[in-house]
């Protein structure tokens, strides 16, 4: 192949590419730093993953691009799901590719997961994404094709949830997912400590959210473009789910 007909294949198999939408940013909101991913839903396949072909949790983000890479894909952007409890199991709801993993926890108990009132972020088979409180699940109609359970609900109808206190001293790295529009998703993380209200309200001000659940604190990542933002390693531990967008390699 002479060196011009290399370099025509490999611009054709540039624009064959999928056209993706992901984006990130930083920002800065009430003094604290921010990095945030959205996503298209029509455009961006965001999945959840959990185990690997030998049913093993994935459980890090390194892993989660090395599972991907084996399977002819480019991990795009990764970050961790819901809480989860020992042996790397969620705690909540977990479907993943429209088959349900874990069911929908309805517990009482204490910790962020059972802060009230907690919810459920969810992708259906349409790729519009809803946050459902918990307390309303029964309600939900479509066929899914993810969801994770998490808690506490951040925003409720472009409100913060009211048990979020302004002056909080509970000050730890935040992360968590909120919904734009239908099919418009962002996932945020604090570079520092910050408390939940500050959190949530950055997501309503800056994102335009209205609804939104908080997935994880101190230990919690967030990967777009090769680059790891949040806990660093020696703080982190394996998680359980994982969610990512993926494209097929160049």
């Amino acid at each position: 192949m002479s060196p011009l007909s290399f370099v025509l294949c490999c611009l054709l198999l540039l624009f064959s590419l999928p056209a993706l939408a992901l984006e990130s940013r930083t920002l800065t909101h009430a003094a604290a730093e921010y990095t945030v991913v959205e996503l298209d839903l029509q455009r961006d396949a965001l999945r959840l993953y959990w185990r690997d072909r030998r049913g093993e949790p994935l459980g890090t983000l390194a892993a989660l691009a090395e599972h991907e890479r084996a399977a002819g894909r480019e991990l795009l952007f990764a970050t961790n799901a819901g809480i989860y409890a020992e042996g790397q199991v969620p705690l909540g709801l977990t479907v993943e590719d429209g088959r349900e993993q874990v069911a929908l926890n309805t517990a009482r108990g204490g910790g962020n997961f059972f802060l009230q009132p907690n919810g459920v972020f969810v992708v259906d088979r349409h790729g519009q994404a809803r946050i459902v409180a918990t307390r309303d699940w029964a309600r939900r109609a479509r066929p899914l094709r993810l969801a994770t359970q998490s808690g506490p609900l951040l925003l409720i109808g472009g409100r913060i949830n009211p048990r979020l206190l302004p002056d909080s001293d509970s000050l730890k790295l935040r992360s968590g997912v909120c919904v734009q529009a239908p099919t418009r998703v962002a996932f945020a993380i604090s570079a520092g400590p910050v408390n939940f209200y500050r959190f949530a309200s950055m997501l309503r001000d800056e994102l335009g959210c209205r609804d939104a659940l908080y997935l994880d604190g101190s230990i919690s990542q967030l990967q777009v473009d090769g680059k790891t933002y949040g806990a660093p390693g020696w703080r982190t531990r394996p998680f359980a789910a994982l969610l990512g967008v993926s494209r097929p390699a160049p």
